[in-house]
This record gives C-alpha cells, structure tokens and sequence, in this order.
C-alpha cells in the first residue's frame, strides 16, 4: 500500500471550509487505496485522519515531543500506528522519506517549510522525485510565483501539481 504525506494546518477546526475539504480528501485518498502520513495532531492533520478512517484507510500519525510537550496537544485519535521524533527536522524528514507521495493543503509558515523541504530534497535527489501535489488557490498561488520567478533555479520547474477538488487530488497521484 503506497503512503501519502500530508501538510497542513493545525489552525483550522470542524466548522471551516478547509477542514471539511480535508475530511473529504482523507477518504478520497483511503477509498483510493492509499494509506495517510500526518503530523498526527490537529487541524487539517485531524480532518485527513478522520475521513481516511471513515473509509476504511491506514493512518499514521508522526508526531514530535517540540509539540506535544511544549504546547501540551495530544496525538489525534483517528491513527493506527504512532512514530515519535523529539525534534521537528526529524518528524519532518521521516515524512518525506517514507512516503509514495506529498500533498500540501493549505496552511501557514510550517506549512510552507515543509512544502520548501520536500520540494528542495526531490530537485537535489535526496529523496526520489515523487508526486507532489498542493491543494487550492493558496498554493497555486505561492508555487505560481515562485514557478514564474527568476530566482527558481533549474530542476524545480513542474515538479507540483495544483488541484482544486478532491477528485483533482486523486487524479494527480495517479498519473
């Protein structure tokens, strides 16, 4: 069973927009077949974590003690399995190395630098380029910018796909 990692926000709660688009997306990548990879906490890590349960799906939850500890949250409870680091780079990093593939839904500045880390270790090969995909018009946004900027070097060109609804997401992965 191939692993998807997901970013984003731990800002949002039941009644917003982009908690609701996440429930659907964690079913829509379960119902795929797909297990689901998150930072295992609140937010859009919740919402994945529960519609994949919802539909039957694997959850892994990948937490950090940086979190945890210093801001006293507690693990969601929609996880199968738990994998704990003390520091965020290596939450982070086991995120990217065990997964088939990256989704970003919208989010902040954590957010942003796992969507940089992962991006910057697929062009530099220190993990194999996998597919990447960011959803909504957040993202397209920011990785437009980047994309048409003079400051992106080689290699990061095309490497992120933009989807707009759940069924775009899964879509992406399946190309």
């Amino acid at each position: 069973m191939q692993t998807i990692t997901v970013y984003g926000s731990s800002q949002v709660g039941p009644g917003d927009r982009v908690y609701q688009d996440a429930i659907v997306v964690g079913r829509a990548l379960a119902s795929a077949g797909y297990a689901v990879m998150t930072g295992g906490y609140l937010g859009v890590m919740e919402a994945i974590s529960k519609g994949a349960k919802a539909a039957g799906g694997h959850v892994i939850g990948v937490t950090t003690d940086q979190i945890g500890l210093q801001f006293n949250v507690q693990p969601n409870g929609y996880l199968d399995d738990m994998v704990n680091y003390a520091d965020l780079r290596d939450r982070l990093l086991h995120m990217v190395e065990n997964a088939d593939g990256y989704l970003a839904m919208p989010g902040g500045i954590g957010t942003l630098h796992e969507i940089a880390e992962t991006w910057e270790l697929m062009r530099i090969g220190g993990v194999p380029r996998r597919p990447f995909v960011c959803y909504g018009p957040m993202w397209e946004d920011v990785i437009g910018i980047l994309e048409e900027s003079p400051y992106l070097g080689d290699g990061y060109h095309g490497m992120i796909k933009i989807a707009h609804t759940p069924e775009n997401v899964i879509e992406a992965f399946e190309v």
